[in-house]
């Protein structure tokens, strides 16, 4: 199988070049190392620093794909609300460009790296595929657009496309820095420089933590399954902690800043995944922490 990996520099691209080109795979690898690191580069994957808002440079590079891995984007919330320009410019003009790259290339499947951020704030739980979305963001509307946009190129033009929902990944390479950071890379940051951990509001938001590795998992399996009609699937643990519970896992010192707009809860119902890839998550936040912590010599 020949793959190409989108944000192939970046935490989950990163790590999803590495299975691919475990498993025997050749790999080309497109970053423009915006929020990528060539440090994550796998030194066996074809690397071409390329942006794809550029369709006219990136087409060449989808020619004989197998499968493309639409992992790049310009992350999170925060960032999205504070320039909605260029992450609407990113995670939509550059979506359609991989989309229609991959079309012309014929490539065989478009396996699309979505976001809970889509479901925002609901009122019942676990989150289901067949909700109606509600995005707080402009980071959450982008990533559901780009869904809208595999189903689309999926019945007009028969590009094979599925989308997976993730919650809140987490594992090797997270962001441990900047305004791309998530709660646990914070965290681990801020103990990692001996700071008082900073909890959003009371610490009662619940969030559906999930490894890298499961996530890796989910897309191996969606590339190799039947399911190519534009389907959307949750790829979520399926069981939450509160932001107050994986600090206290953690260990140290918090301090609380004022509350933001976010979701109160995410939590995925990922029976969905089982049903169509046959994946279930396998790594357990716990778990993750203790051995973290050790190999950081955390107390």
């Amino acid at each position: 199988m020949k793959a190409l990996v989108t944000g192939g520099a970046g935490f989950i691209g990163s790590n999803l070049v590495d299975a691919l080109i475990d498993d025997g795979n050749k790999v080309i690898v497109i970053d423009n190392l915006l929020t990528g690191k060539e440090d994550n580069l796998n030194i066996k994957a074809d690397f071409h620093k390329v942006d794809i808002r550029d369709l006219n440079i990136i087409r060449p590079l989808f020619n004989n794909i197998d499968y493309v891995f639409h992992t790049a984007a310009f992350p999170r919330v925060q960032p999205s609300i504070e320039d909605p320009i260029k992450t609407n410019d990113i995670n939509l003009n550059g979506t359609l460009n991989v989309l229609k790259a991959s079309q012309e290339a014929h490539v065989n499947k478009v396996i699309y790296s979505a976001s809970s951020s889509a479901y925002g704030d609901q009122c019942v739980m676990p989150l289901k595929e067949t909700m109606e979305v509600n995005p707080l963001s402009p980071y959450g509307l982008q990533k559901y657009v780009g869904e809208l946009y595999c189903r689309l190129f999926t019945k007009i033009y028969g590009l094979n496309t599925i989308s997976l929902r993730y919650f809140n990944v987490y594992g090797k390479r997270q962001v441990l820095e900047g305004a791309y950071c998530l709660v646990i890379g914070i965290f681990l940051r801020q103990r990692l420089t001996n700071d008082p951990m900073t909890i959003v509001g009371d610490g009662s938001q619940r969030r559906d933590f999930t490894s890298v590795i499961d996530v890796v998992k989910a897309n191996i399996l969606a590339a190799k399954s039947k399911i190519n009609e534009g389907e959307v699937i949750n790829i979520g643990n399926g069981y939450n902690y509160s932001v107050n519970e994986l600090a206290k896992m953690i260990g140290g010192p918090i301090i609380n800043m004022p509350s933001r707009i976010e979701p109160k809860e995410t939590l995925a119902d990922n029976s969905l995944a089982y049903k169509l890839l046959g994946w279930r998550p396998i790594i357990e936040l716990p778990k993750w922490i203790k051995e973290y912590k050790k190999d950081m010599e955390l107390k």
